[in-house]
């Protein structure tokens, strides 16, 4: 079982954000939280152990790849490709914030954290911490919800799951989160937005950003 400490999201530790980038860039895998539900992540590297051990903690097969959550919503460029114009009227609305954008990955984004269509989900979240702990680990991390399959998401950190907390090498303990449910999330690879999964943010507004007539 790794260490759990107390991390401020908004203001984090200096040394405590140092700690998470040591853990993830040796390829662990670290509980944290963000600002919708507690994340389980590891560093974006080919090769990852921590990226795998994610998906023996998690009991989640291995098709279904992690969303990405990048430092600055500039990453979108470096991670992303072929990105359409009405997606930047969006990531500026939204980001940072609770909708994650299904893109297509770049060729620099390891196989392995690739979807079997050649696109990634990422996400710029409104948490200082995640965002410092991505910077200093090249831009992203591959995250999930920190809990087993089928579980609820844990929107504080006394809903994490005793499994989830014992197996992962390092966890942050910020208290709840503030926004406490999942993000939306957006097919971006077509000429106007697809509802994937509505979350923190409707889409309506997500079609109102892109100028886009609202389908299902």
């Amino acid at each position: 079982m790794g260490a759990v400490v107390r991390v401020k999201q908004d203001n984090p530790q200096k040394e405590l954000v140092a700690k998470g980038i040591h853990v993830l860039l040796r390829k662990g895998c670290i509980v944290m939280p963000t600002d919708s539900v507690y994340g389980i992540g590891a560093a974006l590297v080919p090769q990852n152990s921590g990226h795998t051990r994610i998906f023996e903690i998690k009991k989640r097969d291995r098709a279904q790849t992690l969303p990405l959550l990048l430092a600055d919503p500039q990453d979108i460029e470096l991670f992303g490709l072929d990105i359409a114009d009405w997606v930047y009227p969006v990531i500026k609305q939204f980001w940072p914030g609770a909708l994650t954008v299904v893109v297509k990955a770049a060729p620099l984004v390891p196989k392995d954290y690739v979807a079997a269509d050649g696109t990634i989900a990422v996400r710029v979240p409104a948490s200082e911490f995640v965002r410092q702990l991505a910077r200093g680990c090249g831009g992203a991390l591959a995250v999930t919800s920190a809990n087993t399959h089928g579980a609820p998401s844990p929107a504080a950190f006394d809903e994490l799951e005793g499994t989830v907390e014992e197996k992962a090498d390092l966890v942050f303990d910020g208290g709840a989160c503030p926004l406490g449910i999942a993000s939306t999330i957006i097919d971006a690879t077509g000429a106007q937005p697809r509802l994937l999964r509505e979350g923190g943010v409707s889409f309506q507004a997500i079609c109102e950003a892109a100028q886009a007539r609202i389908t299902p």
